[in-house]
């Protein structure tokens, strides 16, 4: 048995350590108020950090006669980060959603209101960069008025011409099965990327932007829309150039990985 593994509660477990029900606990999942992982088998598991996080929000919602909008926001002020802590608490493009939601001075629901999705599908995605389509994650960016590939630190200073094959750096995996890889990095006119899709990863609905972009598949099969109405459909080898005005989506159609060439130029996704 290895005693490193880190402890894991059912809900029974959690309800009982954090002196509630079992029924509140899936409540405060539907909130937004905490996202436990999944065991292989479905189940939902609580870490030790989560059953913490659970005792906090009893104590706002009993001593403090707490909504779970406020909750939300206590909750967040007190993992603001600080000396040198953030990495810890909020992940990638999550932290700089979050970061971008405060700076507007709007809350969860305002956003979620706006974006037509829920407080706890934005609280979660805040909180741990996942969990919402290529889609959403694409025009979440554009409501803040940046871009994914910003949102994922490309145009970082400090990086190398070259980057040797295998070597690449990966968005958070926001979707998935949607692997992004950077095939180049810094402020560049060109978004380069290495896309890996598993079966039936999708882009969940279809998006647009400025510019241009060049598609070439590597292996695997994908299905590509502009426009609700043109239908390519992708080999090894084939390639595809169209202009990023037009409303795109795709599918991964192989049994296997996809995998493809994707630039964007300027770098506007």
């Amino acid at each position: 048995m290895n005693s490193n593994r880190p402890v894991r509660y059912k809900v029974a477990e959690a309800a009982r350590l954090a002196g509630v029900s079992a029924s509140t606990l899936r409540l405060w999942e539907s909130q937004g108020l905490v996202v436990p992982s999944r065991s292989e088998a479905g189940h939902r598991q609580y870490s030790a950090e989560d059953v913490a996080r659970l005792k906090r929000i009893s104590w706002f919602r009993a001593e403090r006669g707490l909504n779970p909008a406020a909750i939300r926001e206590a909750l967040e002020t007190e993992d603001a980060p600080g000396d040198g802590g953030e990495l810890a608490v909020l992940s990638g493009i999550g932290r700089k959603l979050r970061s971008l939601r405060h700076a507007a001075g709007k809350t969860l629901e305002q956003v979620s209101a706006d974006m037509g999705m829920t407080s706890s599908t934005l609280s979660t995605l805040e909180r741990t960069s996942q969990g919402v389509s290529f889609k959403t994650l694409h025009d979440l960016a554009d409501y803040y008025g940046t871009t994914v590939s910003r949102l994922s630190g490309e145009e970082r200073d400090d990086v190398p011409a070259l980057i040797r094959s295998g070597e690449w750096r990966a968005w958070p995996e926001t979707t998935p099965g949607v692997t992004v890889q950077l095939l180049a990095e810094g402020k560049t006119m060109m978004d380069c990327h290495r896309f890996v899709l598993a079966p039936g990863a999708a882009s969940e609905g279809a998006y647009r932007h400025d510019g241009e972009e060049f598609i070439h598949l590597l292996s695997g099969r994908l299905e590509l829309v502009l426009d609700s109405d043109q239908f390519f459909d992708l080999s090894p080898g084939d390639s595809l150039y169209f202009e990023s005005r037009r409303y795109h989506s795709w599918r991964n159609r192989h049994d296997g990985e996809t995998i493809l060439l994707w630039i964007n130029t300027p770098p506007t996704f």
